[in-house]
């Protein structure tokens, strides 16, 4: 593990990394301009593909253990070592600024800034200034760079570079620039641990040359706000002792509540105990009762305890600000821990950390986030970094695939077909039961040569329309007009898919419900092809309550599914719609449906407009 350094005390804002290039380093050649998603940015691809090459390449560009450096006999790559050159570049990296640190840099480092004194009439220098701070606030970035024989510098672009002494460029990124932490080593044994030895060696060895046990533990105790000097002093008398075993329950209770906001699989206490110097670390579960010594639990729980509680420190502590290079994070945890670790990421990145990561794990991929992905591939034993959801190459697409609920052949069958995006697997159990009713008499229905791809929820289709679009699909996919809807519609138009279709020779759509279905509502779901009343009388039938459609407010969404929601919620204490108790029983009420007679009011219209739409759609310049 290589973690350490010093970041600024009191710092609120960094530099923000936006692309890195890895050029001459073991197996990269030259990765080309990799891009990073604002904060949370993930490297999916196979062992041995050059994942960890990448970081170990970028976290050297301003290490947190300052001692850390390029060895050119070790690092040059093997099938070029006849053209060894110690001043070849091997990283470069892109900062962007805001306009407080632009004015800063400015101020600090331009070779001649203006005057801080304003002229007679308001316009002199200082309005020169500020013009030039205001120019420089739309372009400048600053840029990392290291090579095997020298140290990190930084400078200001070419063209801005007769503006800037670099010398004091180089200083002020230095002092401003986020340190890179590269985390390899996650493991915890929790075993018993010495507080006289950790309080000695805290002392007078630096951060990064600690343990990993001992770093956490020193984290655990400092979230708990434990000094160790202090602690032990209370040791040597009564009193002492007794106020310290009030201490020890605070920073428990401390503890265990942390932990309880990132590990939802159970709720587990936390127990701290010491017996004069000695410190063990006791977890209880709810359900047992029984503590017992944190190195008897399991090595996914244990990495999760080091993790939540080393990253929980980070949006304040050692790594505050930082930008986090984590390979393989999670690969110890179950399906659930790994979610739950998703979502530590996003706490960190919205604490001003960014993480980058490495997996070859399927559910360490969110689908919700398809920008996030680089695909990380070895051609010719070299590496090369792809944006987006598709490689060439099977194994990080079986990742990919799997991450989409894609398995076997499938990918291949939906190549073949048309394919039509829903937001769930409730949308497509009702369009393929509305569209056989509508068959059977004759009625406009959906095509059989179009397959209904059930995504997630709305927040996930992008993914699957970029999975798609970059397979060269013939797709689409079919939204709800409402908010979550509109959000994925503009985030599938940011990825660009309509563009990427067209270079694929491809066809994508974006089709929304409400106005497809000709549903005159503002907002619309695909519960909203029933009639407002049917779909009521399952809600009562499947929650056993009594709602009326006078009950239902008027103001806000005119979605039956958020209107009724409103009251179970506000009369009957619910936390939510549970929409898939109301599927249940109109699942169970499809089973009598034979003919458009049995439908509800006004469903049959609505869905031939919307299989009317979907097919003129895929059938359209075929």
């Amino acid at each position: 593990m290589r973690e350490a350094g010093r970041i600024r005390v009191g710092q609120g804002r960094t530099m923000q990394l936006t692309h890195f290039k890895v050029t001459k380093y073991r197996n990269v050649m030259d990765s080309g301009w990799i891009d990073i998603n604002n904060n949370i940015t993930a490297f999916v691809g196979q062992n041995e593909a050059g994942k960890s090459n990448l970081f170990e390449a970028l976290y050297r560009i301003n290490p947190f253990a300052p001692e850390e450096a390029y060895n050119i006999d070790e690092d040059w790559p093997v099938d070029d070592w006849g053209n060894k050159d110690p001043s070849a570049l091997v990283c470069e990296a892109r900062f962007a600024l805001d306009n407080d640190e632009i004015e800063e840099l400015y101020k600090s480092a331009a070779l001649q800034p203006s005057s801080s004194e304003p002229s007679p009439d308001g316009q002199g220098e200082v309005g020169e200034q500020d013009a030039k701070i205001r120019e420089l606030a739309s372009e400048l970035t600053l840029i990392g760079s290291r090579s095997y024989n020298a140290g990190p510098t930084f400078a200001v672009p070419a063209k801005h570079s007769s503006d800037f002494d670099a010398a004091k460029v180089d200083a002020w990124a230095k002092e401003h620039a986020p340190r890179f932490v590269l985390i390899q080593d996650y493991g915890m044994s929790g075993a018993r641990i010495e507080l006289n030895q950790l309080a000695e060696r805290s002392k007078n060895v630096p951060w990064h040359q600690l343990s990993n046990e001992e770093q956490t533990i020193k984290i655990v105790l400092d979230l708990a706000k434990v000094n160790i000097d202090e602690f032990l002093a209370k040791g040597g008398t009564p009193e002492g002792r007794t106020i310290r075993s009030f201490d020890k329950r605070a920073a428990s209770s401390y503890l265990s509540k942390q932990f309880r906001e990132l590990w939802t699989q159970k709720k587990v206490n936390f127990h701290i105990e010491i017996d004069g110097t000695t410190l063990n670390i006791f977890a209880e579960d709810d359900a047992v009762g029984m503590p017992v010594r944190l190195h008897r639990r399991s090595s996914g729980f244990r990495w999760h305890v080091s993790f939540a509680w080393k990253f929980t420190h980070a949006s304040r502590g050692q790594y505050r600000g930082c930008i986090l290079l984590l390979e393989e994070p999670g690969i110890h945890l179950h399906y659930s821990g790994q979610r739950d670790l998703l979502e530590v990421f996003q706490r960190l990145a919205d604490s001003k950390n960014t993480v980058l990561y490495t997996t070859h794990l399927a559910s360490m991929v969110d689908p919700a986030y398809p920008e996030r992905v680089r695909i990380v591939e070895s051609k010719g034993n070299h590496t090369t970094v792809k944006n987006g959801v598709v490689s060439s190459q099977s194994a990080p697409m079986a990742v990919i695939e799997l991450a989409l609920g894609l398995t076997g052949d499938m990918s291949g069958l939906l190549g073949t077909r048309q394919t039509l995006i829903v937001e769930g697997g409730d949308d497509a159990l009702i369009l393929h039961k509305l569209s056989g009713i509508l068959r059977d008499e004759g009625k406009a229905h959906l095509s059989d040569s179009i397959y209904l791809w059930p995504a997630r929820g709305a927040p996930k289709t992008p993914m699957y329309a970029a999975f798609a679009v970059g397979q060269g699909w013939d797709s689409g996919v079919l939204l709800d007009t409402d908010s979550e809807g509109h959000a994925a519609k503009k985030k599938i138009e940011e990825l660009v898919l309509k563009e990427l279709a067209k270079e694929k020779k491809a066809r994508f759509r974006v089709i929304m419900l409400g106005k497809a279905a000709g549903i005159r509502k503002t907002d619309a779901a695909i519960e909203d092809l029933f009639d407002d009343e049917f779909y009521l009388d399952c809600v009562n039938a499947a929650f056993g309550v009594a709602i009326k459609m006078q009950d239902l407010p008027v103001d806000g969404s005119d979605m039956i599914s958020k209107r009724v929601e409103s009251i179970l919620v506000q009369r009957y204490g619910h936390k939510e719609l549970d929409k898939r108790r109301v599927m249940a029983e109109i699942l169970r009420r499809f089973d009598g449906w034979r003919s458009v007679a049995d439908l509800p009011s006004g469903t049959s219209g609505k869905a031939e407009k919307l299989f009317k739409i979907i097919n003129d759609a895929f059938s359209a310049n075929a």
